[in-house]
């Protein structure tokens, strides 16, 4: 159902009210055709002496006329009888609808139920100039979204309820609701209402306040929401904020997938806070006990140990010592013989064994080689000596370049 279709209905049922007023025994002439001391749109001013199930009647002040006010005109609300709105006694007020002035009948048919309406108008006209927040009843749940009671009946489209898709609307039967009011037209009865401009400012004002909270070094929980190839985007309450792939683990993460998913609840160090970006840089590595600490505190310079080649550059090798700590063997330190390229001699995914050389706590780097764990071969085995072991007496160099030699003047 359209937001027309629904003010449509609405001025429906105002032509369905006005054939009620026929049944409170009125003149069907108008007060064009009469002469009065009342005119249509005046207010008047009475005391409820009798109450019939359709119609109310009252004594207009200072005046010998009868008012009668139709139950369709007591309220914009459905009631079924006039008891639930007024009772004998009541004063009260209204516009005048229409004036009967015979000698036997003295009427004034009049509303309360407009004037509530005009005097609503001119309200939510205000509220709408000043973009104030005015507060209504849900009087009807229909497909399009919330029929509510601001004075008169509103409409809230199901696209204006919130910054969030909803889909169970019956939830907000009978609450009251801060709205603004985005569009009126009285002469239509159409006012058109917005719950969402109101929740996007709470959000916004929570945001910055959670901004404002959140320090630098803070270790917080949150809720990964997404994940893109760059990293995971965790929630914190009221803002996300981003935890690169490089700030996943303590070991090498190829895809952010391989370290967290969608809904996992995390443990997260703030790095950094951006509160007019709206930015928020996020470690989960570092909200863990570092694992280079562990290891520095159970080995030293010198422990032989194993590890695992993850990678090769052109400067050496990346061995893991322990999950979450490589090393670097330099390329120099990889063989005793000389190494062109590392890959020559080694390959990812395999165990070597290192020694380690040094341990820089600050930058949290391991120096690590391949071949202190080994002993230098002999220079024997690094240099191939030929040598002539037979019995043969051949010519010697002097034998054959003697004599050539002594003829050289040096």
């Amino acid at each position: 159902m359209t937001t027309d279709n629904i003010m449509n209905e609405e001025n429906n049922e105002e032509s369905n009210e006005e054939q009620l007023n026929e049944e409170v025994n009125t003149s069907e002439e108008t007060d064009a055709n009469t002469s009065s001391e009342f005119e249509i749109g005046d207010t008047v001013r009475g005391t409820v002496y009798k109450i019939e199930d359709k119609f109310v009647k009252a004594h207009i002040e200072d005046s010998d006329f009868e008012g009668i006010v139709p139950i369709s005109q007591l309220t914009n609300k459905r009631i079924e009888r006039p008891e639930e709105i007024v009772s004998e006694e009541d004063t009260i007020e209204g516009v005048v609808i229409k004036v009967e002035n015979e000698e036997d009948r003295k009427n004034v048919i009049f509303s309360i139920r407009k004037l509530d309406e005009t005097n609503a108008y001119d309200s939510l006209q205000s509220a709408k100039d000043n973009d104030e927040t005015i507060t209504g009843t849900v009087m009807e749940v229909v497909k399009a979204g919330l029929v509510v009671d601001v004075g008169v009946r509103g409409f809230i489209p199901a696209s204006l309820l919130s910054d969030a898709y909803i889909e169970d609307l019956d939830q907000f039967e009978g609450q009251e609701l801060e709205v603004k009011v985005e569009d009126i037209e009285p002469e239509k009865n159409r006012v058109i209402l917005n719950r969402k401009r109101i929740v996007e400012a709470e959000k916004a004002e929570e945001r910055k306040k959670q901004l404002e909270s959140l320090e630098a070094g803070s270790i917080v929980e949150g809720e990964v929401v997404r994940i893109t190839t760059f990293g995971a985007f965790i929630n914190l309450g009221e803002v996300d904020g981003l935890a690169h792939i490089s700030e996943l683990d303590y070991s090498r993460v190829e895809k952010v997938e391989d370290a967290v998913n969608i809904g996992d609840k995390v443990q997260v160090k703030i790095l950094d806070v951006d509160p007019e970006q709206e930015r928020i840089s996020l470690s989960l590595k570092q909200a863990q006990e570092s694992p280079f600490n562990t290891f520095v505190n159970e080995h030293s310079e010198g422990d032989v140990l194993e590890g695992t080649v993850k990678r090769l550059v052109d400067f050496g090798a990346f061995v893991e010592v322990t999950p979450g700590v490589e090393g670097l063997v330099h390329v120099s330190e990889i063989s005793h013989e000389h190494v062109a390229t590392p890959s020559d001699v080694l390959k990812e995914g395999q165990t070597v064994t290192v020694k380690i050389l040094s341990l820089n706590e600050d930058s949290e780097k391991v120096s690590l080689s391949i071949k202190e764990t080994s002993e230098r071969p002999s220079r024997e085995e690094q240099t191939k000596v030929y040598r002539d072991d037979s019995d043969d007496e051949g010519p010697t160099l002097g034998d054959v370049f003697g004599d050539r030699f002594r003829d050289l003047d040096i």
